[in-house]
């Protein structure tokens, strides 16, 4: 089996933020410069293209990941969701605003990728406790806040939602 030239085109084709899409991009195009550059969505953000700071997470599958290190390629038939593509649901709503109430966001730059991971812990552990958030962001960098905002941020939506009555979705 031959490995495809870096230069080659290949056909890409998954479902993003509801909508299916199909392009040819070149081989080793990551899937943050696919959504950034190709169809202008930019609030994932590239910080350190090596999948550690955590700027570009996005949804695969439901799933958070890494835009910056995964191939628009690898995406075929997968569908991807960029904070865009949350934009009217309710616990990112949630979120925003408690990251506005508790100020846990400075310059920006982090934001996107510590909202769908945010969403990702609310949705996932439910009970987790200020020690189980900050394990869950680990994956995310920040430079200006400290963290202390952020962790109180999800703290309040996940308190919310443990104290509102019936299915929390």
């Amino acid at each position: 089996m031959s490995t495809p030239d870096v230069t080659t085109d290949v056909d890409v084709r998954f479902v993003l933020n509801g909508e299916p899409v199909e392009a040819a991009v070149p081989a080793r195009t990551s899937l943050a410069d696919f959504v950034r550059d190709h169809l202008g969505l930019t609030a994932t953000h590239l910080g350190c293209e090596h999948g550690v700071c955590g700027a570009c997470t996005v949804e695969i599958d439901g799933a958070p990941a890494r835009a910056c290190i995964t191939l628009a390629a690898s995406c075929e038939g997968r569908h991807v969701r960029t904070l865009e593509g949350l934009r009217d649901d309710p616990v990112t709503a949630a979120l925003r605003d408690a990251f506005r109430a508790e100020h846990a966001l400075q310059c920006g730059y982090c934001t996107p990728g510590m909202l769908v991971t945010a969403r990702d812990i609310v949705l996932r552990i439910p009970d987790a406790d200020t020690a189980r958030i900050r394990l869950e962001l680990a994956g995310n960098l920040c430079r200006c806040t400290g963290y202390r905002g952020i962790v109180r941020a999800i703290a309040r939506v996940l308190a919310a939602r443990a104290a509102a009555p019936g299915p929390t979705a």
